[in-house]
């Protein structure tokens, strides 16, 4: 992958020889399990980017806190870098480790602590299964609201890392809204509690701050997350559109027209064959493009709000609406979508999965961008949104195999990402942007707004030891990817770190 690393990172910290290393953590926190064996890093070296791998020089898996204290207090004395993972399920290189770095392992956090039906919340630790959450409440009638496709694997202290979305996170929120209270650890070792169990709480919003900031500010330890009541009723239409642009005006037609869906997705043709070859959802493969639309609620309201969503389909040129009969079909339905990135993958040897969010105005002109990349590069592209958020997920199918198409899925993957700034949007949703879009950060925020980052970077972590070289780019980099102006050879802020 053209990942473009930065190896003037390697004049940054004062880097240790792997053994010293081991055997100073061994020492000093003699109960901490510490992989070192190349074959037993291996599994570490990527996310679900895997086209980008790194093997870390140790692997750290705590089990308790004081595990993880001595850890971040030795790297910290050491001038050791460190990046935190949890299940490594994410999609944009945020847990890649670094050759001369540690790995800190969360996966061994996962003990849900309490679930209180009353308060209606749920104490867990970072390495708990997103899904797990909700099955723990449903017995109280009770579930957790952001569900990422990856939900039955993805960690919640992930999920906290990359503010997770999901397909009901139009009506229920991201991560950042579902979550009240983080236990967080600092580079130092030092413990802080941020947010509470209370509707609001003194001082900075620093809970909202650590939501999203993809590692790179403290270790989360523990989560309190909101739980809701699982809804009365949910329905789920499914529409069909022989024009693309047509399903993402209808998008906008749904919202403007008073209805706010649990859950409202597109897919185009090609992600529709896919997924319906792979899970037999009963999709139309004629139709260019679907919609799913899910209503919940109070039955009564729901059914009303059916009949005034199907109107509104008819009118924006739907040519077929079906409604799930039963929840056997509703969960079929949401099944296809699901499992619509695995599905991609059965159909091209690789694919690229991109993540960008457009106002939902926007989507017609965007997937008509989008389908003009694919045609100017020979390759195929398969949409999937978020459409009710307008979070979009283009996969760009490729062979890796092939000479030059790597690079060339990479160059359409940043041009989408561009397209989605030029049009009043944001160069993700969900995904993070970890070292995959680090340079479209350049295209996004202009050195004030980037001063402000690294500032904030600072406060937490001066040394810059935590998940280095993610998430916010340097001036340099920008200067060098060329979205930034130069003013006679020197670049603005030079107080600022130059890698």
């Amino acid at each position: 992958m053209n990942i473009h690393f930065d190896e003037r990172l390697d004049g940054e910290f004062i880097y240790r020889d792997k053994a010293d290393v081991l055997e100073d953590l061994q020492n000093a926190v003699p109960s901490l399990t510490l992989l070192h064996r190349e074959e037993d890093l291996h599994p570490f070296e990527c996310d679900g980017l895997a086209a980008y791998r790194i093997l870390p020089m140790l692997v750290a898996l705590p089990e308790t806190l004081e595990q993880v204290e001595g850890l971040l207090k030795r790297c910290h004395a050491l001038g050791v870098p460190v990046v935190t993972r949890g299940a490594g399920t994410g999609l944009s290189g945020g847990a890649l480790p670094l050759e001369r770095g540690v790995l800190l392992v969360m996966s061994r956090f996962n003990t849900i602590i309490n679930v209180d039906p009353d308060a209606r919340t749920a104490r867990v630790q970072p390495g708990v299964r997103n899904l797990a959450i909700s099955e723990a409440a449903a017995p109280y009638g009770l579930y957790y609201a952001p569900d990422p496709s990856s939900q039955i694997a993805c960690s919640i202290g992930g999920n906290v890392a990359e503010n997770a979305g999901g397909v009901h996170c139009l009506k229920y929120g991201l991560t950042v809204h579902n979550v009240m209270r983080v236990d967080v650890m600092t580079i130092e070792g030092e413990r802080m509690t941020l947010g509470s169990e209370a509707l609001d709480a003194p001082g900075f919003d620093l809970l909202a701050l650590m939501n999203g900031s993809e590692g790179m500010l403290g270790v989360v330890t523990e989560i309190t997350v909101k739980l809701l009541p699982k809804p009365e009723t949910a329905k789920v239409l499914m529409a069909s559109f022989d024009d693309v642009e047509k399903a993402g005006r209808a998008v906008g037609d749904i919202i403007a027209a008073g209805i706010i869906p649990g859950g409202l997705e597109m897919m185009d043709k090609l992600a529709i064959k896919a997924a319906e070859d792979f899970i037999k959802a009963g999709y139309p493969v004629e139709a260019e493009a679907i919609l799913l639309c899910e209503l919940d609620g109070v039955e009564a309201d729901v059914d009303d709000d059916c009949q005034t969503v199907r109107r509104v389909l008819e009118k924006a040129g739907a040519t077929d609406i079906q409604q799930a009969r039963d929840e056997a079909e509703r969960a079929k339905f949401w099944a296809g979508r699901k499992n619509a990135f695995p599905a991609v993958g059965r159909m091209s040897p690789d694919y690229y999965c991109m993540d960008g969010t457009i106002p939902r105005r926007e989507l017609p002109r965007v997937l008509k961008g989008i389908a003009a990349l694919s045609e100017e590069s020979g390759l195929a592209i398969a949409n999937v949104f978020h459409a009710g958020d307008g979070n979009m997920h283009p996969l760009i199918l490729f062979d890796a195999n092939k000479e030059g198409q790597l690079t060339l899925a990479e160059d359409v993957g940043g041009k989408i990402l561009e397209l989605c700034v030029a049009a009043g949007g944001s160069i993700t949703g969900e995904h993070g942007v970890g070292r995959e879009k680090i340079n479209q950060m350049c295209s996004q925020f202009h050195s004030d707004e980037l001063t402000v980052f690294h500032a904030l970077k600072a406060a937490f972590d001066p040394q810059r030891l935590l998940n280095p070289g993610k998430n916010i780019p340097t001036l340099a980099r920008c200067a060098e990817f060329g979205a930034m102006h130069v003013h006679n050879n020197e670049l603005p802020h030079p107080e600022l770190p130059r890698f």
